[in-house]
């Protein structure tokens, strides 16, 4: 495909836009909300786990609809779900309710990242793809600006740490479902082949692990994620607690500059090879979490924006490294499959893992300043601290046991990452 119309590009960006607004809006504030309701422990931990386990059965209805329904269609019934389904969740007063909610929720939505991909590079050209892609960061962006402008709608200091962005999440899937009617009709591509659980969930790609470098950095990558969750999933919860009232604008600033950060992921990948762009984006991580122990040791609060500003090049520099890294070392018909396990093992076990790990972690520093009152304050500091040990120690166990064992010259084109896996923002 050489070209493609006008106006075909501009429904596949608004596509992107409204699939990524639609979750950012109310995820990135939602720890704020549980803990606003009194919700701790490992209820907590299993609502914020919602996204992870949404991550693990994403592959079994993508393999359902590449079978047997149009894509877009598949999309837009799925948007059709999610707007439903938080809308109920936004109802919620009962946290196990919730919880079943936000679980079928995140059911529906998970799958639409690699649907969203699959109908874009279907219908536009390989090489505009990236600019294409690039409206989901954009969404997630403006997700910091729609919860502004529902302060003045609602009349209310902030929304955050409220159900609002839920109801805000679902209008704004019933919009990317109405979207989803205008999309180019995409067929099914593997319509009447046979369904391979196995191929689905990239088990195949684990003979991948036979190779120990590989090995390590699957390894490595999964506990990765134990440090990366806590700001990722928990983060709202912190700035809550600091007396921010635009949690999700001011988280929203790192996603903001990972979109002129990504323009030097390619380059860095082609000069220096995936193991130090790597190694990069864990420094980054380090600088977080030092960033929040500092602010919070020395009352610098100006720290914690430096803490937001480098989630950029944390997720590109590592996460998007490590994709090349995949794409690099499996042949040919294991690409896609390897990509496949990296989502499964990070964004699914790791970030599911590391959500109850930090849960874990908050309330074990968390008391009850005044029993009346249901009041309860958290420790930061010892938090921050470990968070930081364990981040230096992945660093330097990356470092020296992880080898760049493909060629520098092959890793500046991160593409094949795009193609049907579960991307995080």
């Amino acid at each position: 495909m050489e070209s493609m119309p006008m106006n075909v590009r501009v429904r596949l960006s608004a596509m992107m836009f409204l699939q990524y607004m639609m979750f950012a809006v109310w995820f990135v504030p939602l720890a704020a909300y549980l803990d606003n309701i009194g919700v701790t422990g490992t209820l907590k931990a299993l609502i914020l786990s919602s996204m992870p386990l949404g991550c693990l059965v994403a592959p079994l209805f993508c393999m359902i609809a590449d079978r047997h329904f149009a894509s877009q269609k598949v999309l837009m019934a799925l948007n059709l779900g999610c707007a439903v389904l938080f809308f109920l969740a936004a109802m919620q007063s009962s946290p196990v309710a919730l919880f079943v909610f936000l679980l079928l929720g995140m059911f529906c939505y998970m799958p639409t990242w690699s649907l969203t991909n699959a109908v874009a590079m279907a219908n536009a050209p390989s090489e505009k793809f990236p600019q294409i892609r690039v409206f989901g960061s954009i969404g997630w962006v403006a997700s910091a600006v729609f919860s502004l402008a529902a302060v003045r709608l609602f009349g209310s200091a902030s929304i955050d740490g409220t159900a609002i962005p839920l109801y805000c999440g679902a209008g704004t899937a019933l919009a990317a479902a109405l979207l989803n009617m205008t999309l180019p009709n995409t067929p099914p591509p593997a319509k009447g082949q046979p369904a391979s659980i196995v191929d689905v969930l990239g088990l195949r790609a684990l003979g991948l692990l036979k190779d120990r470098n590989f090995a390590i950095f699957i390894f490595l990558s999964m506990l990765v994620m134990l440090p990366f969750t806590m700001y990722f999933s928990l983060g709202s919860q912190f700035f809550a607690s600091q007396g921010f009232e635009q949690v999700t604008a001011t988280m929203n600033l790192g996603q903001f500059v990972e979109m002129f950060v990504m323009l030097l992921v390619p380059v860095a990948l082609a000069r220096y090879g995936p193991k130090w762009a790597m190694l990069v984006g864990l420094a980054a991580l380090l600088v977080r979490y030092v960033a929040f122990w500092g602010g919070g040791v020395f009352q610098l609060p100006s720290l914690y924006y430096a803490a937001i500003l480098v989630h950029g090049v944390i997720f590109g520099f590592f996460f998007v490294g490590g994709q090349v890294y995949a794409d690099k070392k499996a042949p040919p018909e294991l690409r896609a499959q390897a990509q496949g396990l990296i989502a499964l093992i990070c964004f699914g076990i790791g970030q599911l893992v590391g959500t109850f790990f930090n849960v874990k972690l908050i309330d074990i520093y968390t008391i009850e300043a005044t029993a009346e009152e249901a009041i309860r304050v958290t420790n930061w500091n010892p938090i921050w601290a470990i968070i930081s040990v364990m981040s230096a120690i992945l660093l330097v166990a990356f470092w020296l046991f992880f080898r760049d064992d493909v060629a520098k010259e092959a890793a500046p084109n991160a593409e094949p990452a795009d193609q049907g896996v579960v991307e995080i923002a």
